[in-house]
Parts: structure tokens; sequence; C-alpha cells
């Protein structure tokens, strides 16, 4: 619960400690005194947005520090999920407000951000204002307060996830298919260059070795020539080379036995001969396998033709030509697992559809069910709150499969005896408004665990019978949970366990607005003042005593 609650500088508050307990408080005071802003500094610790018009007219910050104890194992598990000390099962939460516009979140002195803030704050308070009254008046709404009050969150957390698979699951068939016509173009262009290079099939290295090749088919007549000719000159049968080295040497041996310095020259000569005789062999062999034919010329002037048409076909080189090729299988392959994947998906999708229906059935028999467990409760809290003539129906539509399921739901009411149950929003009052509300909190608050439950002036357009029974309600739900209440009813007031008033007066040229926890006497005066103006009558004072001491027996 809130335990204390610590406001400095908060527009016209200058400093303010005010201590709850687990019971039913109220807060009065005149229009204007402030009680708005006790409000907007509870929202702030909460984590919701905040204005830098707030902070107090020539200070730097605002700071308001709530500490809350007695926390629940829920609570305690998300704080020690953002690894917050809580041993003694309390936190405190501060929010701090710049002039400057920027502010600051802390838990427990560390700092924190307004998302943790509120994070918390969803756990710890629900505060209901007269803004809120909009949910009864927005059908729209009516779904989501009908499942709160359902309690059993599974049929629509199932039906969610299914739901949310089949989205997935039908937005990518629908991008599969949107490419098919992009991917049959495509297959197109794949299937020629795999059909067209994949018939050439050209190996590595090939392009090389083909135009070596050609070139020498091509010019065979002159090689042959050329290595017979050359093989002749040096190992032929008539002045040949080999046959001039040798006459050169006979011719040296001659004089060898008068001339020995030639001894070298010999040597010389004679590894010459050799070298040369080894070369016309080479020169012989090579010219044997040399062939003139015309027809293995044709076929590699064929081949090589091909590469180069299917070259400039697809703009590229040879090796280029090959990764084409293997690229192209690839990619068509990729192809093939696309239209598989269509075929899956549109099999999952099927199966999705029939299971969501299913799920989505399920979630409508619960809501109807709950739908009348919902009348039956917030039709008795109604009565009690000075109704007793109302009509309520849940009117439940089923339509097209939505994140919420495929119910439209409305709430209708008649609060008048004949009248046919119609819309909240074209037959009830400010006043009918507040009761209702009031009747589906008190309804609600049975199927969660938030612990303080913030009421901003919730008797709008009630007054007399009605506005006792809001009293003795809001009293009988500070039986199991924590209430705050801002009112301008005396009849709320008095039902109250701590009254505080909120006044303010001048004080050194400025406007200061203080809380103050009254006695039973205060208590009197200050009802008497809300029932009766600024100068009650001591008639009425006793009125108000004899009140509360109802109350308090």
């Amino acid at each position: 619960m809130l335990e204390e609650l610590y406001i400095e500088n908060l527009a016209v508050i200058e400093k303010a400690c005010i201590d709850f307990g687990n019971a039913f408080h109220v807060f009065t005071g005149e229009t204007g005194a402030g009680k708005s802003i006790l409000i907007h500094g509870i929202q702030a610790v909460l984590g919701q947005r905040v204005s830098k018009d707030w902070v107090r007219t020539g200070c730097e910050k605002a700071t308001v520090t709530a500490l809350f104890t007695e926390l629940s194992d829920e609570v305690m598990e998300l704080l020690n999920g953002m690894s917050v000390d809580t041993e003694e099962r309390q936190v405190t939460l501060t929010r701090e407000i710049r002039a400057d516009g920027g502010s600051i979140g802390r838990i427990n002195g560390k700092t924190a951000s307004v998302t943790s803030l509120r994070e918390i704050g969803t756990l710890l308070i629900s505060i209901h204002g007269q803004h809120d009254n909009q949910i009864l008046l927005a059908p729209e709404h009516h779904l989501q307060v009908l499942d709160e009050f359902g309690g059993d969150s599974s049929f629509l957390t199932s039906y969610q996830e299914a739901f949310r698979e089949l989205q997935m699951t039908a937005r990518e068939l629908g991008k599969l298919k949107k490419e098919d016509q992009q991917r049959k173009q495509r297959t197109a262009i794949l299937q020629k260059q795999i059909t067209e290079i994949g018939a050439l099939n050209p190996k590595e290295g090939e392009e090389e070795a083909l135009e070596s090749a050609l070139m020498q088919a091509e010019n065979a007549e002159r090689i042959l020539g050329g290595l017979s000719g050359a093989s002749g000159i040096l190992g032929g049968d008539e002045e040949s080379v080999t046959d001039l080295i040798r006459e050169s040497m006979r011719q040296l041996q001659e004089i060898e036995d008068v001339y020995p310095e030639t001894d070298e020259i010999m040597e010389r000569l004679n590894a010459a001969l050799i070298e040369v005789k080894d070369i016309a062999e080479e020169l012989s062999g090579m010219a044997e396998n040399v062939v003139v034919d015309e027809e293995r010329t044709q076929k590699l002037r064929s081949r090589y033709h091909a590469i180069s048409v299917a070259k400039k076909q697809f703009f590229c080189d040879f090796d280029e030509l090959r990764k084409l090729y293997a690229d192209a299988q690839e990619e068509m392959n990729t192809m093939q697992e696309d239209d598989d994947r269509i075929t899956a998906l549109e099999t999952r999708k099927s199966e999705l559809l029939s299971e969501v229906t299913e799920k989505a059935k399920a979630l409508s028999d619960y809501r109807e069910e709950a739908g009348k467990r919902f009348v039956e409760r917030v039709t008795e809290e109604l009565r009690f709150l000075d109704m007793p003539n109302v009509v309520l129906t849940v009117e439940q539509e089923k339509g097209k499969l939505t994140i919420l399921g495929r119910d439209t739901v409305t709430f209708l009411i008649s609060a008048n005896k004949g009248e046919t149950p119609r819309p909240i929003s074209k037959i009830a009052s400010g006043g009918e408004l507040s009761r209702i509300m009031l009747a589906l909190k008190s309804v609600i608050a049975d199927r969660d665990s938030i612990p303080t439950l913030i009421f901003d002036e919730i008797d709008t357009g009630v007054s007399g019978k009605a506005a006792q029974k809001i009293g003795i309600k809001l009293r009988e739900i500070s039986r199991s949970r924590q209430v705050l209440c801002v009112t301008h009813l005396s009849q709320i007031a008095v039902m109250a366990d701590t009254h505080f008033m909120i006044e303010k007066h001048d004080e050194n040229d400025r406007t200061v607005t203080q809380v103050h926890l009254l006695d039973f006497e205060g208590r009197a005066e200050e009802i008497a003042r809300i029932m009766g103006g600024e100068n009650p009558s001591e008639l009425m004072r006793e009125n108000a005593r004899e009140e509360l001491r109802k109350v308090l027996s």
C-alpha cells in the first residue's frame, strides 16, 4: 500500500508529507485549493507524463516521493528483475520535475527510467478520474472491461498467439506470392542461362588451351616445315650442322700433335655436337607429332566460335561465364525452395485459420458466460448505488477475426422501468456514469491484485441518497483495498476512516497549499462547511458530528 507521500515545490504545494494507512481516505477542500495537484503528484511517481508548469514558480525543480510497503509477490518479482533491493518488502519511488522541462525517476534512490516507474506503478495504484467515464461512453472499450472482469486471460492469450502466427504466415505468404510474377520472369532468364551455358559445358582453363590448340592447328603446315627444316639443318645427311662440327673437329685433330692448345676447343666442339644432335632429334620428334588435320581444325574453330558467341550473349568473359552458370543453378534451386515454401505456407495458413476460428469460438463462448456473470454482479452493485430499476445487458456480436477475437461488445442500459436498454452514451447522466463506473471498479477490483485505488471526484453529478451509497461502497471496498478519494460531497467524506483537508492561503505574498489531517472536531467542521457553506451553523456542525458518530461507532 501507499504509506507515505512527500511533495515539495509542486505547483502551490511548497511542502507536504502525508501518511496513509490501509483504510478509506478522503481529501476535501474548496475549489482550486489544490486537490488535483495531489493526484498529479501521485501520477508523477507512477511514471505518467509531467509538465514543467507543475514546478512551483521560482524553484529549480519539484520533487515527489512515495513509499510503498507490504509489496505483493508480483511487485517483488518485478523489482528483483530490475535488480532493486526489496528485502523489507517496501520500495520508494521518486520523480524530480525540473523547471527546464526535464525529469528524473528514482527507485530506492537509484536513477530509473520513467518506463520502469510506470511498469511498477501499474501494479501499485489504479486511478479513476472523471475522464475515465469515457471508457463507458466508447463501446470499443467495453470488450476490454468484460475481459478484465472475466479474470481468465488464458482464452484470449491462446487465441492471440495463434492469431499472430496466422498474421505472420499470411504476410510471408503474401510477400512470396507478390514476388511470384517476378520469379517467373527471372526463371525464364535463368533457364536460358542454364540451358545454353550448360550445353556449351565450358571447362576450367579451356579457353586458353583452345586458343593455343587452334593456333597450332591452323598453322600446322608452317610448324611442320619449320621443325623439319630446322631438324634437317642440324642433323641432316649432307652439310648439316653436325657434319660441319665433325669436319671442324677432324681439322683440329690433325694439328693436335704440334698444337696441343686446341684440346679444350675439341672438348667444347664435342659437347656442341652432342647438344646439336639432341636438338635435331627432339625437333624431328616434334615434327612427327604435328598433324595437318583440317577436320580437327574445323572442330576447334567451331568450339572457339561457340565460346565467343556465349561471352557476347551474356556480356562476360570466359571465367564469368562459368560462374554465371553456377549462380543460375543456385538461384533456380532457391526459387524452387520458394515454391515449396509457398506450398507449405498455404497448408500452414489453412491449418492456422481453422485453429484460430476454433479458439475464437472458445473465446466467444467464455465471454458470453462472463457477460452473464458481469450483468449479475454489476446490476447488484448498481441497485445498491440507488439505481434499483437498472437493466444492464451485454450485446455481443460476432464479426471478422481481429487480434481481440471476433466479438464486438456493447454495454446497454436502461435506468428506468419500461425503457428498452440502449447504449450508455445515449441515456446515462453524469451521476449515473459515476455510479456505473464505481460499480465496474468494484466488481473488477476482485479480479486484480492492485492494492491501492484512487477516485478523483467519482461523485460528479451525484447527490443525496446516491452519494451516501457511493460513500458506503467506497468504505466497503476499502476493507480489502486501500482507498483514496477526492470528493466534494459530505455523504462520502463522512464515511472515511481518515480525512485530509486541503487548504490554500497567502503567505509572504505567495499562495501556499497545505494538507491537514483532521481530528474528529476538525472533520465535523469541514463536513458542516461542505453541507452549508463558509459559515455553517451550530446545528450543521452537530448534524455532522452525529453522522460521524454513526459511521465510527
